[in-house]
């Protein structure tokens, strides 16, 4: 189902932070063919994410090569990979480049996520999208 030569970053769309982040990134410069998928459309990989019960309400999805990277690890690893063209994407790989500073807080970045989804009447993703537990 997976392209392997295509990497993805899977994200909510209504959000406007995650829109905005994976808009900011400089990915396409350092590892090629990045394709940007809102959690929100129909996409084969929103389903094929879905077959895995990755919860895409615990936090957006990287992957690469085959390779699933989800919440603090997606941000992580994106944070490795950017290209240091500006800077946004410098301070991205200062901040994240770290694995104890992205695990610590991506859960704040994700209630920030949360609580403007309900200040703006947004929903979070459906239940086919993010299974429940």
């Amino acid at each position: 189902m997976l392209a392997n030569e295509t990497s993805y970053i899977v994200y909510d769309g209504e959000c406007p932070f995650c829109s905005r982040y994976v808009e900011m990134l400089r990915l396409r410069a350092a590892i090629g063919d990045v394709e940007l998928v809102n959690a929100r459309d129909d996409h084969p990989i929103v389903a094929w994410i879905g077959e895995k019960k990755i919860d895409l309400n615990e936090g957006m999805v990287f992957i690469q090569n085959g390779k699933v990277s989800h919440g603090h690890e997606c941000i992580h690893k994106i944070a490795l990979l950017t290209s240091p063209s500006d800077a946004f994407n410098r301070l991205n790989a200062l901040i994240f480049r770290s694995d104890t500073a992205a695990r610590l807080l991506y859960p704040i970045l994700r209630f920030g996520r949360n609580a403007t989804l309900k200040l703006l009447g947004r929903r979070k993703l459906d239940s086919a999208v993010a299974p429940q537990q």
